[in-house]
């Protein structure tokens, strides 16, 4: 089930809700936390029971691991079991999602032949592979000073969080399941739950899924885009990976709230952004911290000197792209990004500041290009989208018979009539046009996070109650089966 399923905002997450907090009740605290444990393994194996036992396994490895590390001395040894037991993560992690890959590397280097491995990936292994590693660093730095299986189960398992994130640092969350705040009903968290849950399922269901369909027909369907039609499709999967995510981000927030925690923000804005640092300080803030914290600072971070940081920069970004998925495209992606913070922090030495409007529009215009090769299949997607966006000459002259079925469902005549007074790829694009302008209006508003905590009222309840009905409404009539990022 997903967040925005009838099974789960109906059936599952209203069951778990009044178990738990029956629980709370009757005093039997230790129980409480066994329901939500139990609940999040029975939301994890709805999607497959198949790698419940690999989750379990997981977890029992980790947490067995983390409370036996302090208890070495700061040493060789010390440093040599966290090393193996990283190691351990990283080559389930590499077996799952990155076996094929290096399988159709190298077939294609030494014409190997081998055939593909039967793998599938399971869900959302990326994320509580990377939470446990922070957890085994964290004990290494002598930061965990519990030691509760069933707290760490939690920890891990916590259903808004497990599937796509955010990726949470043991520290963060451990003493809010400690708490003993958290185990009465809380109304006005629930009411912040509901107002950001009801906005992030109105951005999945109304405006992602609805942009998917010109990002899809776009990247998927044609085999030829005219200028106009490539930045809409490349646009449109800008927006509709924004408001996926952040849309499953907003639910996972919400369904936390109701339990009394409050998960970390992903996002804030980020397409606000004045420059790509500020933008990684905005998207999926909490893989940015573990980066950082995990990958960049060990290696030197900017402690050295400039070309070491440089290096440890590209070095992050790269490895970061691969973490989304075993393609090419996603190490494209991040080398891009590297390159641009490279860049960024070899323009701050000529202390040159740019326009606001145009820092916005180069930073955001960088960001578009790299989400085209983030969703293109092959190069050569990429290149289709990227080379209609630069066709000039296509909005005067792009053959009709080109013009993919789907931006005809006007009807002939209204299209001849059309064509009289504009350009062959406005025309065609007149529908989907609004609609991107829509997702620049909308970016512009305060994110869902400033509306939740902002003062409230019965107007703005009214008005979330209307995006929730909404938003309802198109869930239960959505073809749409996940969440973009449950796929990394």
């Amino acid at each position: 089930m997903i967040f925005s399923s009838w099974p789960y905002i109906f059936l599952f997450l209203p069951i778990v809700f009044f178990g738990y907090f029956f629980l709370n009740r009757t005093r039997l605290i230790l129980l409480g936390k066994v329901w939500l444990v139990a609940a999040s393994l029975v939301f994890y194996s709805y999607w497959s029971i198949k790698y419940l036992p690999l989750l379990l396994g997981s977890i029992c490895f980790n947490f067995t691991v983390g409370t036996r590390l302090p208890r070495f001395r700061p040493g060789i040894m010390r440093w040599w079991i966290l090393a193996g037991s990283i190691a351990a993560n990283l080559g389930l992690l590499g077996y799952f999602k990155y076996a094929n890959f290096f399988v159709e590397n190298v077939n294609w280097v030494c014409d190997a032949g081998w055939g593909p491995m039967p793998v599938i990936i399971p869900l959302g292994i990326s994320f509580f592979t990377f939470t446990q590693i922070a957890y085994l660093v964290d004990c290494y730095r002598g930061k965990v000073e519990e030691y509760s299986f069933l707290n760490y189960a939690l920890f891990v398992t916590f259903f808004p969080h497990l599937i796509a994130g955010p990726i949470l640092h043991h520290a963060d969350m451990m003493p809010q399941f400690k708490s003993r705040w958290t185990l009465p009903i809380r109304y006005r968290n629930i009411l912040l739950g509901l107002i950001i849950f009801s906005i992030g399922l109105f951005k999945k269901v109304v405006i992602a899924d609805t942009f998917a369909i010109w990002a899809n027909a776009g990247f998927d369907v044609t085999n030829r885009l005219d200028f106009f039609s490539a930045w809409t499709t490349s646009l449109s999967y800008t927006f509709q990976l924004y408001f996926d995510f952040s849309g499953y981000s907003d639910m996972a927030i919400g369904s936390a709230l109701l339990f009394n925690i409050w998960l970390p923000i992903n996002f804030n804005s980020p397409y606000k952004a004045l420059d790509i640092q500020d933008f990684w300080r905005r998207w999926h803030i909490t893989l940015s911290r573990f980066l950082r914290d995990y990958l960049y600072f060990p290696l030197g971070g900017s402690r050295h000197s400039t070309a070491r940081t440089l290096f440890n920069i590209m070095v992050t970004f790269v490895l970061g792209g691969l973490w989304h998925g075993a393609s090419w495209m996603f190490i494209i992606w991040g080398v891009m990004h590297g390159a641009a913070l490279v860049i960024h922090r070899l323009w701050g030495f000529l202390r040159i500041s740019l326009p606001t409007e145009l820092s916005w529009l180069i930073t955001f215009n960088f960001i578009n290009i790299g989400w085209v090769f983030f969703r293109a299949k092959t190069l050569h997607d990429a290149q289709k989208v990227l080379k209609g966006m630069v066709d000039l000459g296509s909005v005067w002259s792009f053959p009709l018979a080109d013009v993919p079925t789907f931006k005809l469902a006007w009807g002939g005549t209204f299209m001849d009539q059309l064509l009289r007074v504009l350009p062959l790829g406005l025309a065609v694009n007149l529908i989907s046009l609004p609609l991107i302008a829509t997702g620049f209006v909308i970016l512009r508003q305060k994110n869902s996070t400033e509306l939740m905590l902002s003062e409230q009222s019965d107007a703005k309840l009214a008005w979330v109650l209307t995006l929730f009905c909404i938003a309802l409404y198109f869930a239960v009539a959505s073809k749409s089966t996940v969440f973009l990022y449950y796929t990394f």
